[in-house]
């Protein structure tokens, strides 16, 4: 977050609630850019937050591809169902088994110009299988888009990446997950500014 300051980049992350960081969490957040993630590991540093990652990420990427290696997060082949649902499956049951938080970008891939795209509920619906205790936290995220808005360089300048978060609710006190992960949708999206 130093590094992105230095290019006038600040934040803001608005969190009126009290969460347990005895229970383990999905946080569910749209996805702008690469930009997303330092500032919700540091933000939510105290839930221990593990990424689902696409497995490209997990090798060339200095610091960042030993992390998902080694640190817990769950590295899926977006084009194989027969590799991804069971790693899935095995990160659900971690972050069941350890409580900590789990972050899934829904939308699947990153929005280039801050538009949401829709979200695809698989892996969602997994996790709230294999979680069955969790929290789950919406996030919405503005403009971190905007740091690639020129691509990878020249970096964007001046951007102020804000992080909302939304009312936590009790997995276990929902009977229609489908209900579920389109009010979640609904709420994440309704907060984005483009």
């Amino acid at each position: 977050m130093r590094c992105a300051n230095i290019l006038g980049t600040h934040f803001s992350f608005t969190n009126p609630y009290e969460i347990d960081s005895n229970r383990p969490l999905i946080i569910v957040v749209n996805h702008q850019s690469l930009h997303d993630i330092y500032p919700l590991t540091w933000y939510m540093r105290k839930h221990h937050p593990k990424f689902i990652s696409k497995i490209e990420l997990g090798k060339g990427i200095p610091s960042v591809s030993y992390n998902l290696r080694h640190g817990g997060a769950a590295l899926i082949d977006r084009k194989n169902p027969r590799q991804s649902l069971p790693a899935l499956m095995k990160f659900g049951e971690y972050i069941e088994k350890t409580k900590r938080a789990a972050v899934i970008f829904p939308e699947g891939t990153r929005s280039k110009d801050g538009t949401p795209k829709p979200f695809q509920t698989k892996g969602l619906e997994i996790l709230f299988k294999k979680i069955p205790s969790a929290i789950i936290v919406p996030v919405t995220i503005n403009n971190s888009w905007k740091m690639f808005r020129y691509g990878k360089f020249p970096l964007g300048l001046g951007n102020h990446l804000k992080f909302t978060v939304h009312k936590p609710l009790e997995l276990a006190t929902f009977t229609d997950r489908e209900n579920l992960i389109n009010s979640i949708e609904t709420t994440i999206k309704k907060q984005i500014h483009s």
